[in-house]
């Protein structure tokens, strides 16, 4: 604690006698300043006590007293000390009345007793205050040292909760809560996630004050990198002094060491996992139980689904580089599943790159979070513009990436960016599979990304591909161009009055080329409909008896019609 009025009364060489102020002696005292200038208070920052002979105050006018103490009290001033014998042989009691109406302390001064002794004694008092902060700071990062090794981050909290007389908690990239102490402080740290994540957008390191006076909480990120890792809470009921701040500064740094530490195994980790999906994609399951030892439990054993991710920016380009077009404006399928050899090996290897960024790395970093919260295995491999994921079948960590597509999508449908961002993922989700079938699911995973770029969707699940018409494949933009390209010819023909060959086309089609059932369908006789669809042959160029050219033009007509 400061030095205070009060310890200065009571010290046994300075013999000061209190005239006014006795209730407020518990002020602590950060300086001691001797002036005698009338208006002392520009040169005053607060929390002083001044002392003054009153050289160059009418001490005994009441009025311009009153103004002085008021002015005083104003500027912050702790006490005010009056030296006696020196012009005034007691305190007048125009200054000892205007004291005691403001409250402020009034101490007499001794003759015998120096300013110099005064001062010496308040900065004894604050050297040795300061020197036990120090002292008290290098033990609490003692204890947090000890607590950090033997109990990890929840021990250090423990310990940081009763250093500062608070309570503490640690966030990880989500901004979601991990660990806190004491255990009621959980739900309060959860409220506070919405501050955690503006921290999370700062350039680090950065710090963050919420709260008031009674329940003031620092919120601090944690790492090196410039996108922090986590974050630290700290409330108390007041502002922190000197040796609770030495604690939280060891805190933050023990927690960084921590978070570096835990990055660097996370990357060890990633180069570990990219090698055990290589095996599992060349069908040699038991090698790659081998490799991955413990790492994922009993993830390579139980049904498991495979993620393939890739950021918008990545799809457009991708869509961009493959839209070549075919004859009559058809275009390419974009981005074909890469070969599977045999359902064993996949082309394009997976490798370990770098670290994924931008979305991917908010994609991973909220799959991860989710998965450690549930204590579930993931597998996590960055592929260069991708980002590979092995989650368990009906786990966190793949209802984490649904739900993160979920409001994806619901952020592009309001026009709003997901948390400031405007590059989302795009995801393509596998069938469950088993250890033998990882090739077939990456497969699927790719399939299904292609349609979720197709549709501009976050994520489309392989169940979606692979059940229901494929009518709703067509709703693309490119494939409603080929159809409109496609059957133009036909709907200017008709747009002239000269026969509905457009309407005649889709009967024959529909009834598989019968011409009775057709033309009772359409009210004409069928000599009639077998010269509308010589019409359709002379001006499409191309004949009906091709069952490419009947299945091109269904599919355009299904396209451009909007039935099913």
């Amino acid at each position: 604690m400061p030095p205070t009025l009060a310890s200065l009364v009571h010290h046994s060489a300075l013999k000061l006698t209190v005239r006014a102020g006795e209730e407020r002696l518990a002020t602590p005292v950060r300086w001691a300043h001797a002036s005698e200038l009338a208006d002392p208070v520009p040169y005053m920052e607060g929390g002083e006590l001044l002392l003054i002979t009153a050289l160059k105050l009418d001490a005994e006018d009441p009025e311009a007293m009153r103004r002085y103490v008021r002015r005083l009290c104003q500027a912050g001033v702790a006490g005010l000390g009056f030296a006696v014998g020196v012009h005034y042989a007691t305190i007048p009691d125009a200054l000892v009345d205007a004291a005691a109406e403001e409250g402020l302390p009034l101490l007499e001064v001794p003759r015998r007793t120096p300013f110099l002794a005064i001062s010496k004694a308040v900065s004894a008092a604050i050297s040795a205050e300061q020197y036990q902060a120090v002292t008290a700071g290098f033990a609490a990062q003692r204890d947090l040292t000890k607590q950090a090794l033997g109990g990890g981050p929840a021990g250090l909290l423990a310990a940081l909760a009763g250093q500062v007389d608070g309570w503490a908690a640690l966030y990880d990239a989500t901004g979601a809560v991990v660990a806190a102490a004491p255990e009621w402080a959980a739900r309060r740290a959860a409220r506070l996630t919405p501050e955690v994540e503006r921290l999370h957008a700062r350039t680090p390191p950065a710090s963050l004050v919420v709260g008031g006076e009674a329940d003031r909480v620092e919120l601090h990120t944690l790492g090196t990198s410039r996108r922090p890792r986590a974050a630290l809470a700290v409330g108390t009921g007041a502002p922190l002094g000197t040796a609770e701040r030495y604690a939280v500064h060891s805190a933050i740094a023990l927690l960084t060491l921590t978070t570096e530490r835990s990055r660097s195994l996370h990357e060890a980790e990633q180069r570990v996992g990219a090698a055990v999906l290589r095996m599992l994609l060349a069908g040699e399951p038991e090698h790659a139980r081998t490799a991955a030892g413990s790492l994922y439990g009993d993830l390579l054993d139980a049904p498991y689904r495979l993620i393939i991710a890739e950021a918008a920016s990545a799809t457009a380009a991708r869509a961009h580089a493959d839209g070549r077009t075919a004859p009559h404006g058809a275009p390419r399928p974009v981005d074909a599943p890469r070969p599977v050899a045999g359902e064993r090996a996949v082309a394009a290897p997976v490798r370990a790159g770098e670290p994924p960024a931008g979305p991917l790395a908010a994609l991973a970093e909220h799959v991860e979070a989710a998965a450690a919260r549930a204590g579930e295995a993931l597998l996590v491999v960055p592929d260069g513009e991708r980002l590979v994921l092995l989650t368990a079948d009906g786990g966190a960590a793949a209802r984490a990436c649904v739900g993160y597509a979920a409001a994806v999508d619901q952020a592009r449908t309001t026009g709003q960016a997901l948390a400031g961002r405007t590059d989302e993922p795009v995801m393509g989700l596998s069938a469950p599979a088993g250890p033998i079938a990882a090739a077939t699911a990456y497969r699927q995973a790719e399939q299904a990304l292609s349609v979720a770029r197709r549709r501009g969707r976050a994520l489309v699940e392989h169940e979606e591909v692979a059940t229901g018409s494929v009518v709703q494949l067509l709703s693309d933009d490119a494939v409603r161009a080929f159809a409109d390209g496609l059957l133009r010819a036909l709907r200017e023909h008709d747009a002239t009055g000269r026969g509905d060959l457009v309407a005649s086309l889709r009967a024959w089609l529909s009834r598989h080329g019968q011409w009775d059932a057709a033309a009772a369908e359409l009210g004409v006789h069928r000599h009639t409909l077998r010269y509308r669809m010589r019409r359709v042959e002379e001006i499409l160029g191309r004949s009906l008896d091709d069952p490419d050219v009947r299945m091109e033009l269904w599919l355009a007509l299904k396209a451009t019609s909007g039935t099913e």
